[in-house]
C-alpha cells in the first residue's frame, strides 16, 4: 500500500504521525511511504532519518496526499480539503464532532474517515490514551503555572507549604486524562477531588491514587459546591464520537474564586464548558467572569518528541495490519478498528457521531 505522512499545519501542532523507526517498520512490509519534507523536524526526526528508514521524502504536499492511506496526527484543515478524494482513506483524529464543516467536507468527497480517538479494544481507547495520559499531567503543570499572580491567577501554589494549606483541584471525569491528571496533582500536595458517574470507576481510582485524592458523584449540586472552593478545575470528561457534556455553566463561574484556573482538557470535542473555546499554544488563555481558562485543542504537541513516539507505538499495528490486508480485511480482524470508521462511502458510520452532528447514520457494515 501507498502511505502518505503530512506535515501537520495546525497552530503550534510539533507532532508527526509516524516516527522512522515506524516508516521502516512499514517499508520493510513492502509497503511505499512518502513522507513530506520537514514533517518530523520539531519533534527530533530529520528528512535524512526517514530517507535511511526507506521513506520517500518529498516537499510537495500534493504528492503526500495523493496515496493511499494518509496517516495524520490531527484533523485536516480547510487548506487540506482541496486534497479529498473518494479513493482517499484518512487516519488520524478527527473529533468530527466539533468540526461540522469537516464532517460535511468528508462526506461530500466520499473520504473514508477512521478516528483514532474512536477505535475500542475491551472498552478502552487505546489510540486515546497515551495522549489523554500527557494531556492529563500537562494540565496540572499548566494550572500550577497560570495560578501564578503574573499569570492572571490567584497567587496560589499548588502544594501549598507548611502552616499554609494546599490548592483544591476538582477533576471532571475519572478516565485516562482525569487519572493522570489526578496523580500529578496529588503528588504536588494538591488535595484532589475527582468527580465521576461510574461507581465501578470511582473504586478503581479510590485503590489507585493517593489518599488525599477523593472520588464524588457527579450530581449538579456537587458540582456547585466544588466551584465554590476550586481553585484548578480540569475538564477530562469525553463521550466517544460526541460533544463533550457542558458541566460548567457561564452562570456557575460566577461562584468562582476571581483568578482560579480552568483547564478544558475535552476542548478538541467541544469542551466541557459553556464559557471555553479553542486556543493555541501561542495565546493559551484567556479570562472569562474572572476565571482563567486555558483550552489549548492540541496540548499533547507540546512535548512533541514524547508524544510522537508514544502515538506511533499504538496506531502502528493498526496501519500496518490496514497497509497489509486493506481497511475491511483489517475491520474483520480487529473489530476495535471497526469502531474507529466514522465516515464511508459518504455515510456517518457511528451512532454517537451522526446523533451529535444531527445527520442520517449508517449501521457500520463491518462491526
Amino acid at each position: 500500500m501507498n502511505i502518505g505522512i503530512p506535515k501537520e499545519i495546525k497552530s503550534g501542532e510539533n507532532r508527526v504521525s509516524c516516527t522512522p523507526a515506524g516508516v521502516r517498520h512499514l517499508v520493510s512490509s513492502g509497503h511505499r511511504v512518502v513522507v513530506e519534507a520537514g514533517a518530523g523536524a520539531n519533534s527530533g526526526f530529520g528528512d535524512e532519518k526517514y530517507k535511511r528508514a526507506g521513506a520517500v521524502v518529498s516537499s510537495s504536499p500534493e504528492k503526500v496526499w495523493k496515496n493511499d492511506l494518509v496517516v495524520k496526527v490531527k484533523e485536516p484543515l480547510s487548506q487540506e480539503y482541496g486534497f479529498f478524494r473518494k479513493d482517499l482513506m484518512i487516519f488520524t483524529f478527527l473529533h468530527l464532532a466539533g468540526v461540522p464543516e469537516l464532517a460535511s467536507e468528508l462526506l461530500d468527497t466520499g473520504v473514508t474517515a477512521i478516528a483514532y480517538e474512536t477505535v475500542q479494544e475491551n472498552g478502552r481507547l487505546p489510540l486515546l490514551a497515551p495522549m489523554s495520559e500527557i494531556a492529563g499531567k500537562m494540565s496540572v503543570m499548566m494550572g500550577g503555572f497560570y495560578l501564578a499572580k503574573h499569570q492572571g491567577g490567584e497567587g496560589k501554589l499548588l502544594g501549598g507549604v507548611p502552616g499554609v494549606l494546599p490548592c483544591k483541584v476538582t477533576v471532571f471525569g475519572g478516565g485516562s486524562a482525569g487519572m493522570h491528571a489526578a496523580k500529578v496533582a496529588a503528588a504536588l500536595g494538591a488535595d484532589v477531588t475527582v468527580i465521576e458517574v461510574n461507581q465501578d470507576r470511582m473504586r478503581f481510582l479510590e485503590s489507585a491514587l493517593p489518599s488525599q485524592v477523593h472520588t464524588l458523584y457527579s450530581t449538579e449540586q456537587h458540582i456547585e459546591e466544588q466551584l465554590e472552593t476550586v481553585d484548578l478545575l480540569i475538564g477530562a470528561v469525553l463521550v466517544p464520537g460526541t460533544t463533550a457534556p457542558k458541566l460548567v455553566k457561564r452562570e456557575m463561574l460566577k461562584i468562582m474564586k476571581p483568578g482560579a484556573v480552568f483547564v478544558d482538557i475535552a476542548i478538541d470535542q467541544g469542551g466541557c464548558g459553556e464559557t471555553s473555546r479553542p486556543t493555541t499554544h501561542d495565546n493559551p488563555v484567556f479570562v472569562e467572569e474572572g476565571i482563567v481558562h486555558y483550552c489549548v485543542a492540541n496540548m499533547p504537541s507540546a512535548y512533541p518528541q514524547t508524544s510522537t513516539e508514544a502515538l506511533t507505538g499504538v496506531t502502528l499495528p493498526y496501519i500496518r495490519r490496514i497497509a497489509d490486508f486493506g481497511l475491511e480485511s483489517a475491520m474483520v480482524m480487529m473489530p476495535g478498528l471497526s469502531m474507529g470508521l466514522n465516515i464511508w462511502n459518504g455515510a456517518i458510520t457511528h451512532e454517537a457521531l451522526a446523533r451529535s452532528l444531527g445527520k442520517p447514520y449508517l449501521e457500520n457494515p463491518f462491526v
